[in-house]
């Protein structure tokens, strides 16, 4: 969308995608200890020598772990992560290119020179621009984070990492941390908390799993009841536990671990391993298994750890295989990122796990599969047939997300997935409950976290922990919430982003039209993005062509991470009403949709037909025009494609197409309908007048003869004499039916309805007028004066009931001409005004 922002005097014109985003990212500072005296002792070509085996070292190391190169200030590198996507990982992955750098340069030493480096990682808010997110994109980040990373790296010791306690919240967990003391910094306000970073943290080493478990009953029961099949039938089986991030995935596979222990009395082994973001090898987490298997720990010896293998393999494995496998193991676990080792000690390892399901079952279970490496999906599905082929009791258990496929050949019929949606609107409140209670809140801010919440666990134990007393639930979004939906907002394509923040930006549902107009793109390229994002779970319909966020939360994030400028241009847009927009002109003479109206100066199509005086001639219809009354006597001018024909005494000449037939008083002979005329019911013993071909008619009475019925118009019905009476139907619906006008004539002045009967008043006097009797539809139809509605008129002649050339009403009425006397058929209701009126001695009248 083209949006202008002023700075100073200079305006810029930017298009969307949006070329600046307020982000959460991590900014990495590492400079070289002691550089000053290096250089001195250094000649300037070794110093250029040294220089670019540094920097190439450092930016080969920051590309590995997808940060990006903002600029090289003298021997320092600044970097940034989650700039330009975010996968909720991106201070985890900022401190480990920090751990990597030092590890790098001492395998190089650049020029002969072994360098020691300080590394600074700061987390926090930052305007990007996001087209110089690429190395070397000097003042692609503004943001006080970036001078808070350059202070931390001057407090980091030599060789160490330092980081600020938003990134020690964000790895805590992944990360091994130790606190430092707090860190003056000139110009903030309090002292920072400081972290320094030992290393990377064992995988699952924090996973705490506290409280009740809410609302997975019915999924721990699926995935219990197919293990326990597997080990019934000894056949393998695949459970997939698959959920988005928060749903309880990993939380759900613990509660596997404790519940089935045993099946029909037989100890079930569990072999678990946890997939961590970025692991150092392909096949770390085998690693991690075998370790637990064995019962060492990461910082035991290689002889202790050796002991201990060949400990747990003494009464699986016969002595010849067990030295072998103990001493294959114990160089997989000293270096998992090795391949050959990690190869050779994969293999060992999974002959170990067939040799374990022979004896007794097992159960290997993978947490957080999606972020595995391939080599590890293929160890398992590997397993997974070897166990097929010996019919050993063995399951799999994996967890990842719905993005996430894994190809499972030959698993038939043994393979179960288990969704992990939404928590229900009871069990979410029970577990807010639960969660203040623990910490100490009033359970009423339920009912305020609850929206917020939006039924995923993490989201409300997040908000929870994050609750401030003063703020309450209204405070900013958690910064663990704000990881997660940043991953899933950068998922998205541009479009789909764009249309989101525009309508997170309304704070209301907006339709496609809105969003258009927001994001200036041409009329239908919302609707299609609107669809996908409502299928991908982003959005749900409102109502017809009506959108909004499905989430609060999502909702928050969405339109914080516009700039504020451009919030406002959203605002000033939706505030903003497109012009009306005038139809295209048509042809002279021809109407937009029905090409065979004529337009006319006076009266455009549809206008109504003002009665001239007596004696003076009609002017030419309109298009759609309802035709003009005239005198008895008066001949009537031809009426225009579409129009309602004047009333006339005279035989009318055929009739343009489209031409709604004109009532004709008794004994007046009917023209034949032109196209677009359609046939309606016809009282016993009337032959039905010539109407064309193709038509819509209704069905016939008893004995009366019709011939085709047009297509669209009007529907006629013939009194007893003959003389056919026209019943108009909405001008320009081609084949749609109308309802039958009264028998005989137009009525005149006003009508008054009850029941199926229809008393016409004479708008003279406002009695009902004994000459104005009209034909009901038929027995049990209800007639309607639905198209014409009649006009109060002066005065006009009297009328002789019956008489041939009855003259029409005079005054401005609109085409409306009283009709013969025609006896009535229907019998009237008894108890009606008809019905007292007969029993009075007046003409009985009958109504459609």
């Amino acid at each position: 969308m083209p949006v202008t922002t002023t700075v100073g005097s200079r305006e810029a014109v930017t298009r969307w995608p949006v070329p600046e985003e307020r982000r959460t990212v991590s900014v990495l500072f590492v400079d070289i200890v002691g550089s000053t005296g290096l250089v001195e002792r250094l000649d300037p070509e070794e110093v250029r020598a040294l220089q670019r085996g540094y920097f190439s070292t450092v930016a080969g190391v920051l590309r590995r772990w997808n940060g990006v190169v903002e600029k090289y200030i003298g021997d320092a590198v600044m970097a940034l992560f989650g700039a330009h996507g975010s996968d909720g990982f991106d201070a985890y992955r900022a401190v480990r290119a920090g751990l990597e750098i030092q590890e790098a340069l001492d395998r190089r030493a650049p020029a002969g020179t072994r360098l020691r480096i300080r590394v600074g990682v700061a987390t926090g808010e930052v305007v990007v621009d996001l087209a110089a997110t690429h190395d070397g994109g000097h003042g692609a980040a503004s943001g006080a984070v970036i001078t808070t990373a350059a202070r931390l790296q001057q407090y980091a010791p030599p060789g160490g990492v330092v980081a600020c306690a938003a990134t020690g919240r964000a790895v805590a967990g992944l990360i091994e941390l130790r606190p430092l003391a707090a860190l003056s910094v000139a110009g903030k306000a309090r002292p920072l908390d400081v972290w320094w970073v030992t290393g990377p943290g064992r995988a699952g080493s924090a996973r705490h799993h506290q409280g009740p478990l809410v609302g997975r009953r019915r999924e721990l029961a699926t995935a219990g009841d197919e293990i326990a099949r597997a080990v019934r039938e000894r056949r393998p089986r695949w459970v997939s536990l698959v959920g988005p991030p928060g749903s309880g995935r990993s939380r759900l596979l613990h509660e596997l671990t404790r519940t089935v222990s045993t099946v029909d009395g037989a100890p079930v082994r569990w072999c678990v391993a946890h997939c961590p973001p970025y692991p150092r090898g392909e096949l770390a987490p085998l690693a991690d298994m075998v370790r637990a298997f064995a019962g060492a720990r990461d910082a035991d010896p290689a002889p202790t750890v050796r002991r201990r293998l060949a400990a747990a393999l003494d009464t699986l494995l016969e002595p010849a295989r067990r030295a072998a496998a103990a001493h294959a193991l114990a160089d997989f676990l000293a270096a998992p990122q090795d391949a050959g080792a990690a190869a050779r000690g994969a293999e060992v390892w999974r002959e170990v796990l067939l040799d374990l399901a022979a004896h007794r079952p097992l159960v290997v279970g993978v947490d957080d599969l999606d972020r595995a490496a391939p080599p590890l999906n293929r160890f398992l599905h590997r397993l997974f047939a070897a166990a097929t082929e010996r019919s050993l009791p063995l399951a799999v258990v994996a967890t990842h997300g719905p993005g996430w496929a894994d190809l499972l050949p030959g698993a038939a019929g043994r393979r179960r997935r288990v969704p992990l949606g939404p928590l229900g609107t009871v069990d979410t409140g029970r577990l807010l409950r639960h969660l203040l209670g623990r910490a100490g809140q009033p359970a009423a801010l339920a009912r305020d976290l609850l929206p917020l919440a939006g039924g995923n666990p993490a989201v409300a134990q997040a908000y929870v922990r994050a609750l401030d007393p003063d703020a309450g639930p209204a405070g900013p979004v958690p910064e663990a919430v704000r990881r997660m939906v940043d991953a899933r907002l950068d998922r998205l394509d541009g479009p789909q982003r764009a249309v989101l923040m525009a309508g997170a930006a309304c704070g209301t549902d907006v339709d496609s039209g809105t969003v258009e107009r927001l994001l200036d793109w041409t009329v239908g390229r919302a609707e299609p993005v609107l669809r996908d994002l409502v299928e991908a779970g982003v959005l749900r319909r409102t109502g017809r062509d009506r959108y909004a966020v499905a989430e609060p939360t999502v909702a928050r994030v969405a339109r914080h991470r516009l700039p504020r400028t451009l919030r406002a241009e959203f605002a000033r847009r939706a505030r903003t009403r497109p012009a009306p927009t005038c139809p295209a002109p048509h042809p002279a003479g021809t109407s937009g949709a029905h090409p065979a109206r004529a337009s006319h100066p006076a009266r455009p199509g549809g206008a109504i037909g003002i009665a001239p005086p007596a004696g003076a001639a009609a002017a030419p219809r309109p298009g759609g025009g309802i035709g003009i009354v005239r005198p008895a006597g008066v001949a009537a001018a031809t009426s225009p494609a579409g129009g309602i024909g004047a009333a006339a005494d005279v035989s009318r000449a055929g009739q343009p197409g489209g031409v709604i037939g004109i009532v004709r008083p008794a004994g007046g002979a009917a023209a034949a309908r032109p196209a677009r005329v359609s046939g309606a019911a016809q009282p016993a013993g009337v032959s039905g007048a010539a109407s064309p071909a193709a038509g819509f008619g209704a069905a016939d009475r008893a004995g009366v003869g019709r011939t085709g019925r047009p297509v669209g118009g009007v529907d006629t019905t013939r009194p007893a004499d003959g003389a056919a009476h026209p019943t108009a139907s909405a001008a320009g619906s081609p084949g749609r039916p109308s309802r039958c006008r009264p028998a005989g004539a137009d009525p005149a002045g006003r009508v008054d309805r009850s029941g199926r009967h229809l008393t016409v008043r004479d708008p003279d006097r406002g009695q009902p007028a004994p000459d104005r009797a009209a034909q009901a539809a038929g027995p049990g139809g209800t007639g309607s004066v639905r198209h014409l509605r009649t006009l109060a008129a002066p005065p006009g002649p009297a009328v002789a009931p019956g008489a041939a050339g009855t003259p029409a009403v005079g005054g401005p009425a609109r085409g409306i001409r009283r009709p013969a006397l025609v006896p009535s058929t229907v019998a009237p209701a008894p108890g009606s005004r008809l019905d007292r009126a007969r029993e009075a001695g007046r003409p009985a009248l009958a109504a459609a």
